[in-house]
């Protein structure tokens, strides 16, 4: 069973950046997507940011396209989301999440998840 660890988060203020980072234990890591997920209280988690095996492709939700930037580095084993000009509704739990497929965004599609990062923008 693959274990993912996010760490990063925290709390800022608005048009602040963090960057989350996301080690994943598997050996095949750089076999599969990674993704960005968030959650805030009261809502369903959403798809935020996800990278295809190689780093070649990315696709990221409407609301934080020109914002937020994921990346990985295969050799360590590691996905990064770099979030920049932060603002009170990305305030959210942050889940990082690999998946076997090519690029999805559906949750379902992926199969180990982090344990969470809370990030908090205050206004």
């Amino acid at each position: 069973q693959e274990q993912l660890v996010e760490s990063g988060g925290g709390l800022v203020q608005a048009g602040d950046s963090l960057r989350l980072s996301c080690a994943a234990s598997r050996r095949t890591f750089r076999y599969y997507a990674m993704g960005w997920f968030r959650q805030a209280p009261g809502q369903e988690r959403e798809f935020v940011a996800v990278i295809n095996w190689s780093g070649g492709s990315t696709d990221y939700r409407e609301s934080v396209k020109g914002r937020f930037t994921i990346s990985r580095d295969n050799a360590k084993n590691t996905v990064y989301l770099q979030m920049d000009s932060l603002n009170p509704e990305d305030t959210a739990v942050y889940y990082c999440a690999s998946s076997p497929y090519a690029l999805p965004t559906d949750p379902k599609a992926f199969n180990s998840w982090g344990q969470g990062t809370q990030v908090t923008v205050s206004s």
